[in-house]
């Protein structure tokens, strides 16, 4: 996870809905997260106006998930919610801590499990925590019949065994994917979508991605801020702060879209209906 945020504008500008000529599903953002506390309602009408019409907000730890499930709670059919223990908390998920887990992850406004998978980056949990955690999260996801909403960095060989040993009880998103040609056919072939952020943006270390984009089938490219992280580095103008926010994804898009030689209207079109599919998200 990346540094908490400071110094938040609320002066930071959209681009408008009209211009983009489509609107646009956020599969991951962290609304929760206490950098949009002073302005959370301006920041959701500005994702609204920019043509953002439904999200979904991660849960990383039971409290992030709660405050999702409040979230989600008071915009019924634009806000959703994740429920899951990020790796880097996965020591914290104890037995009862489980169950507790599953009382939020059955509520109706949480579309996936997760949060989940391995980060062995950086390693803020023991690995045997870490694998743990993601058992039970993806057994968690199959018993409620959830997609898993998924991460994993510096962990691949151990993130595709473990799911490959839970077979085909699980569906869902390589949420914030980064990785190699090799870890994207890996994706595709477990059945995996996959969630692309505005890391594609970053002509330091997103090049890669950008040759990638056309080997990923329509129904199975998802597009995220992942915000407040991940600003788009091509972002023209930039706001004065280093926030992220849903109002950005449409900068994802157009880098995507790009890549893949399709208009930003097919784009838009496509990965809204992969959102949909993945998440049983309904039509706004």
């Amino acid at each position: 996870m990346c540094a908490r945020m400071r110094n938040h504008s609320t002066a930071s500008r959209a681009p408008s809905a009209s211009a983009a000529g489509a609107t646009l599903i956020d599969i991951g953002v962290n609304l929760a997260h206490d950098s949009y506390d002073a302005d959370r309602d301006a920041v959701i009408a500005r994702a609204q106006a920019a043509g953002v019409v439904q999200m979904v907000i991660t849960g990383s730890t039971l409290a992030s998930t709660q405050r999702a499930l409040t979230l989600a709670r008071a915009h019924p059919v634009r806000l959703f919610a994740t429920a899951g223990v990020h790796p880097h908390y996965a020591s914290e998920l104890t037995a009862q801590r489980a169950a507790e887990l599953e009382d939020l992850a059955r509520q109706p406004e949480v579309v996936a499990v997760g949060e989940c998978g391995l980060d062995y980056f950086r390693d803020l949990s023991p690995r045997d925590a870490q694998r743990q955690a993601f058992h039970r999260q993806l057994e968690l996801a199959a018993r409620l019949g959830k997609p898993v909403f998924l991460h994993q960095r510096d962990a691949h060989a151990d993130f595709a065994a473990i799911l490959r040993e839970h077979g085909a009880q699980w569906r869902g998103v390589a949420h914030c994917f980064t990785g190699s040609a090799q870890e994207l056919t890996c994706y595709l072939q477990l059945g995996l979508a996959i969630g692309i952020t505005g890391w594609i943006c970053d002509e330091r270390r997103g090049r890669h991605l950008a040759a990638l984009m056309p080997q990923i089938p329509a129904e199975r490219l998802l597009l995220e801020t992942d915000a407040p992280y991940l600003l788009p580095r091509d972002l023209n103008p930039k706001p004065a702060s280093r926030r992220n926010e849903p109002a950005y994804l449409r900068q994802v898009a157009i880098a995507v879209a790009r890549a893949r030689g399709e208009s930003l209207e097919t784009l838009a079109r496509s990965s809204s209906a992969a959102a949909r599919a993945v998440f049983g998200l309904p039509e706004p």
